[in-house]
């Protein structure tokens, strides 16, 4: 099995410490910036500003993954520099124009990943499956950190897995985000998820072990210990 991916969660991370995160994860050579657009619309919260993501992209050369949990992400992706080679999912569900979503996506060289919630079937998105790079998969109700694991999405990943080894869509990553503990994130790397979103339950928990150990115990269970 290939070595999983990290994407930290940038909504859980503290301004006053940002400069010693962004440091440990250039060390670590942490492969994601995990990047949530939320509208208070889709979902009732607002993150992450337009400015604060210009700051962001001007401390760090980190590879941007955008999550975009908004109305109308067509027009609201236009309002951030995507760069060429970031990883970018929008919503399935409430929109209307996935295919110009994923065309837009493909004119600026950028991953492209839908994003579905737990109550979501992934088989929704076979009409896209030859256009996609992957698949975000919501194991919580999106909207707010910190919440626990929907329990039926450990199956969804486990199925969504056996789905595209058998519809020969093996290179469609999986890309899960939700209280992924390291403890969630050993499991379902065994399930066959490939990308791991960090936030408050792991990357940026208290902790007495710096963010770069946390790092390695991570990566220790998603297949770098072998």
């Amino acid at each position: 099995m290939k070595k999983g991916k990290l994407s930290a969660s940038m909504m859980c991370a503290s301004l006053d410490k940002i400069f010693y995160y962004l440091t440990e994860f250039k060390e670590s050579k942490l492969e994601y910036l995990h990047i949530d657009i939320m509208d208070g619309e889709f979902v009732p919260n607002l993150a992450l500003g337009t400015d604060y993501v210009k700051s962001l992209r001007r401390i760090t050369d980190i590879t941007f993954d955008y999550h975009f949990l908004v109305k109308n992400p067509l027009e609201k992706m236009t309002w951030y520099e995507i760069r060429e080679n970031d990883q970018v999912a929008f919503h399935y569900e409430d929109n209307d124009n996935i295919q110009e979503c994923l065309n837009y996506l493909k004119r600026l060289g950028a991953k492209k990943f839908i994003a579905i919630n737990p109550g979501t079937d992934f088989h929704n998105l076979n009409p896209y499956l030859d256009q996609i790079d992957g698949i975000l998969v919501m194991m919580v109700e999106p909207g707010f950190a910190g919440q626990k694991m929907v329990p039926s999405t450990m199956t969804k990943v486990a199925e969504l897995k056996k789905f595209l080894k058998e519809t020969d869509k093996n290179d469609i990553e999986i890309e899960v985000d939700g209280n992924i503990t390291i403890e969630n994130a050993e499991k379902l790397y065994k399930l066959g998820a490939d990308i791991f979103v960090s936030g408050s339950s792991s990357l940026f928990a208290k902790s007495e072990l710096s963010t770069s150990d946390i790092i390695k115990k991570k990566r220790n269970v998603i297949g770098w210990n072998e």
